[in-house]
């Protein structure tokens, strides 16, 4: 397990060298989709205008730093997009609109062309998939446990050794007994949510489940001790942990309880935009440039993480 503020680069390489190949999925366009629609370009084009959504809650990926501004890794990435598309339509300026959105709305403003494009921290589904599309991985994520430094020690062993889910609590053992006496709590609306609760289901655990709105809100639930554990994207655990003034009473388990691709999303049916999203991302994560652009969000990369890097840009 990790306590906030260090990260593990042992536990982390292992899980991005499984996850990479897998990601790449992500990358591939649909077979036998509509017809191709450069509306979004075009769009651009005719207003001098791109409009960027990002979430002012999921630092590090995106938020809303002290001056005001749209900041965070998922950000950066978004501006250099910006950047790109300046060039590629041969405009003289561009102006960039950074529009706030919502867990709740994100997905329908890409819908309705309210954003160009979603600069969060939003992992790859096929459900997804039927409402928006997604440029390649920006990210290896995954499912997370934060809990308090002080939990029973019993209770981070069956979590950090994957006694639940990858195989079931037999209804008379002690680990059975202990989870279905607590508490666990999720952010809403996540993909979080429906892994916890089939999670549960599955294997019959009738433990309390407690969702909240955010990130903070399920920190101060452990903290108080109202929860015992709160699942969530781990690197949002993370940093959310850090931040936090009782960071030192908050641990965030090294294992990843599932594999979740991040990515940009976009309209979907929009293959030209899509080709100058992927082709930026595609030529920033083979650069010099992003081992910095990374570094400043997560720290250093180490070989691995670069790796999967390497493995989701497109080639030319």
């Amino acid at each position: 397990m990790q306590r906030i503020g260090s990260e593990s680069p042992s536990g982390h390489r292992v899980r991005i060298a499984a996850f990479a190949i897998a990601c790449l999925a992500t990358a591939l366009p649909f077979i036998g989709a509509a017809p191709v629609s450069a509306a979004t370009l075009d769009r651009i084009k005719e207003t001098g205008k791109i409009t960027l959504g990002y979430r002012i809650d999921a630092q590090p990926f995106s938020y809303r730093d002290q001056s005001g501004a749209a900041a965070g890794y998922s950000a950066a990435l978004c501006q250099k997009i910006a950047d790109q598309v300046k060039g590629e339509l041969g405009l003289p300026k561009l102006t960039v609109e950074w529009a706030p959105v919502t867990l709740a709305d994100r997905f329908s403003a890409v819908q309705q062309g309210k954003v160009d494009l979603l600069c969060g921290a939003d992992t790859v589904t096929l459900a997804r998939r039927k409402d928006v599309a997604f440029s390649i991985p920006i990210f290896a994520s995954g499912i997370g446990a934060l809990l308090r430094a002080d939990a029973p020690v019993a209770l981070r062993q069956i979590l950090a050794e994957g006694q639940p889910p990858s195989h079931p609590v037999w209804r008379a053992s002690p680990a059975r007994a202990l989870l279905e006496k607590k508490t666990f709590t999720i952010v809403a609306g996540t993909t979080g949510a429906s892994w916890l609760t089939g999670r549960l289901d599955a294997f019959q655990i009738s433990a309390t489940v407690a969702p909240v709105d955010s990130y903070n809100a399920g920190i101060g639930r452990v903290l108080d001790r109202s929860s015992d554990v709160f699942f969530g994207d781990r690197a949002l655990l993370l940093e959310a942990a850090r931040r936090n003034s009782s960071a030192a009473d908050l641990v965030v388990l090294d294992r990843l309880f599932t594999h979740e691709p991040v990515a940009l999303a976009l309209a979907r049916n929009d293959d030209d935009f899509r080709l100058v999203v992927d082709k930026t991302l595609s030529g920033l994560f083979a650069s010099k440039d992003f081992d910095g652009l990374y570094a400043k969000w997560f720290g250093e990369a180490d070989e691995s993480t670069l790796a999967f890097f390497r493995m989701s840009a497109l080639p030319e």
